[in-house]
């Protein structure tokens, strides 16, 4: 069989530990013998990393904006630990944070279904995508501790210097803490724009939900420009798609997922998407089961695994022991990246490649060959656990079955 041919190249960012190795699996075994891989390359293992002062991470954001589509592996963000075992110059930021601040994009996150595991919500039969605003609130904060008989206030200072003042707190004898955190329009707008998008794009019902009957101001804005945005430019393109943009509260949204069956797009602000994510993921069975994308308003996406780099494995794997590790999210991230590429370039023979992929991981599965996170989940009477090359070898085997 002749090799399915790229006409433009997708960025590719290796990573570290155990999804680095598995990364290179997935090429040598499900993607090198049927694509003539086209990729601009870079390499965001932490060691090159430090070695390029994390300039190899802005550069890879960049060629993703040249070329519109990237698949990333998972990647170490440091802490004190890492800094001494890799001898690095510094605690480098999160290479997700970096890319995400430059392609200013919000992260869609969704669980790949499989029959055999049963979501710990019964009810839910259909995938839940949960979109999370990547920017600001709690995450860009400033905060203190305040000594006691205190007094704060926020102040803001206008360009002409005018000063506007609102008190936060008088602290009697017990002092306290306080935290003070920002977000932009023109964030709350590219967050708007790349949900309603990508809404349209999966032909699902998008959801919003905020807490505005408290937060009157900070979260009644972010409702306000989704409102704006959805009249002026998405309302018809909605009603066309057959689809709807549903706003509720946050406790009022909980609610409702509970009881839903799933197939919506539930968008959140930054640390609702933070937690909730993770909430759907184990629902759903494993974080390893978790497809993200990063997708920006102007219509580039970055896909990548919901989960990290599998510490634990990796150091048995350089011991030479055996590993089973997951590795469904990394290949969802590879196939996710070339149906785009193939979409974007109208490249339909790349897209059947990637829908072919998929389905044969699922095949695989479903047939009871399955790694040992998922041998443990799984209720199917037969089944057999394997290591972590022979799954991708066993999903080789299905997908020639299907080419």
């Amino acid at each position: 069989m002749s090799k399915i041919k790229m006409t433009t190249p997708l960025v590719e960012m290796d990573g570290d530990e155990m999804t680095r190795v598995i990364w290179q699996m997935i090429k040598d075994i499900l993607i090198y013998p049927y694509v003539d891989l086209k990729s601009e390359y870079y390499d965001l293992g932490l060691k090159h990393r430090d070695e390029t002062d994390d300039k190899v991470t802005v550069e890879a954001s960049n060629a993703t904006l040249k070329y519109g589509v990237a698949v990333k592996c998972a990647t170490i963000t440091p802490n004190a630990q890492r800094v001494e075992e890799y001898s690095l110059k510094e605690m480098w930021k999160s290479p997700n944070g970096t890319i995400r601040a430059i392609l200013d994009g919000t992260v869609f996150r969704a669980p790949i279904i499989v029959k055999g595991i049963t979501p710990y919500i019964p009810t839910w039969t259909k995938p839940i995508t949960i979109a999370r605003h990547a920017y600001g609130d709690v995450y860009k904060n400033t905060e203190m501790q305040v000594p006691s008989n205190s007094k704060c206030e926020l102040v803001c200072t206008d360009e002409s210097g005018n000063e506007t003042r609102r008190t936060i707190h008088d602290f009697g004898e017990s002092g306290g803490i306080i935290q003070g955190i920002h977000n932009t329009d023109a964030s709350i707008r590219s967050f708007a724009k790349s949900c309603f998008n990508y809404a349209l794009d999966a032909k699902q019902d998008l959801w919003f939900a905020t807490k505005d009957t408290i937060s009157k101001q900070y979260d009644h804005r972010f409702k306000d420009i989704f409102a704006e945005i959805f009249e002026a430019e998405y309302k018809e393109k909605f009603k066309e798609a057959g689809i709807t943009y549903f706003y509720t509260l946050i406790d009022d949204a909980v609610a409702r997922v509970i009881r839903s069956e799933g197939g919506y797009i539930w968008a959140c602000k930054n640390y609702d998407g933070d937690v909730m994510s993770d909430m759907v993921a184990t629902a759903y069975g494993s974080l390893a089961m978790m497809t993200s994308v990063l997708v920006s308003p102007d219509g580039v996406y970055e896909y990548e695994a919901a989960h990290g780099t599998v510490q634990r494995h990796y150091y048995k794997h350089l011991k030479g022991e055996e590993t089973s590790t997951n590795s469904c999210a990394t290949l969802f991230a590879w196939t996710g990246a070339l149906r785009k590429r193939g979409e974007l370039d109208k490249n339909a023979e790349l897209c059947d490649f990637a829908d072919k992929l998929e389905k044969a991981v699922i095949d695989t599965i479903e047939s009871g060959i399955m790694t040992g996170d998922l041998y443990l989940l799984s209720s199917l009477p037969q089944k057999k656990k394997v290591n972590t090359e022979d799954f991708l070898k066993a999903v080789a085997v299905t997908l020639d079955a299907l080419m």
